[in-house]
């Protein structure tokens, strides 16, 4: 039986059909196959819509440290005062302003008298022992002490009449203790004073008045000290006088404040001299 020509056009167009489609699939296949070896297992749709997006990982901080603990500064230590020097001026010379004089020690000369005596309230003082004493008698008056000078320089030869005076009067012994034997007298060094006030001149009631307080206080900020202190008579050879203020300098005088020495004996490391050789 022979076919018709129209049913052979619509077999053909079928074929045709076919192989298109055979085609086709080919085709998606090819591309499939491509796409998962470039991203195996992903979906090409959602592969770009899924993918983490590309960040920088954050910095850490650097882990906080603990400061090391400092030792606290030491305190600025006091530095310690300069050695005073003992051998600065002669402890011998009757000109010096450290002459030490005592029973064992008599002026050299025996008879010596300073040059440069000045006048202070009818007496007489080295120069700068009287300024000394003004400024110091100033400054108790201005805080309402009055303090006046009773006996200041004595020559040899005064202290000749007023020792033999003494032992007419009270025997040698007791006279050696109150009053010295002429060339032995600080007085005649024209560096010492017999002061007073509050009620009480040259006796021993002054070291309890206001003024003879001030005197053992403050005499040091002018060059003055209390020579014969109490309960050293075995030292210094005479009995407590604090009217008996004796001129050796501030810088003297203020060192022998500082350390507590209260004689020039024992401040030079001199012998103590309670009593007259022979």
């Amino acid at each position: 039986m022979t076919s018709s020509p129209g049913r052979h056009r619509r077999r053909s167009r079928g074929l045709r059909l076919v192989l298109a489609l055979v085609l086709l699939a080919g085709v998606l296949a090819v591309v499939v196959a491509v796409r998962e070896v470039r991203d195996p297992g992903a979906d090409p749709a959602s592969a770009a819509a899924s993918a983490p997006a590309t960040t920088t990982p954050p910095t850490s901080a650097p882990p906080e440290t603990t400061p090391a603990p400092t030792t606290p500064a030491p305190p600025p230590s006091t530095p310690a005062p300069p050695t005073f020097d003992r051998t600065q001026q002669s402890i011998d010379d009757p000109a010096s302003l450290w002459v030490v004089v005592n029973k064992a020690r008599p002026l050299s000369p025996i008879d010596s008298a300073p040059t440069d005596l000045v006048p202070i309230s009818g007496l007489q003082l080295r120069a700068e022992a009287a300024q000394a004493m003004s400024d110091m008698l100033a400054a108790a008056a201005a805080e309402g002490l009055g303090i006046s000078v009773q006996s200041a320089y004595r020559s040899y030869d005064y202290q000749v009449g007023l020792f033999s005076a003494q032992v007419a009067r009270f025997g040698e012994t007791r006279a050696e203790v109150q009053v010295a034997r002429p060339g032995h007298s600080e007085h005649q060094t024209g560096l010492a004073a017999d002061v007073g006030g509050g009620g009480c001149d040259i006796e021993s009631c002054f070291g309890t008045t206001a003024e003879g307080q001030w005197v053992a206080a403050n005499g040091a900020r002018f060059g003055w000290v209390i020579r014969y202190p109490d309960g050293a008579q075995d030292v210094t050879g005479f009995k407590y006088e604090p009217w008996h203020v004796r001129y050796v300098g501030v810088p003297l005088a203020t060192e022998l404040q500082r350390t507590g020495v209260r004689t020039l004996e024992e401040f030079f490391g001199l012998p103590a001299a309670p009593g007259y050789p022979g």
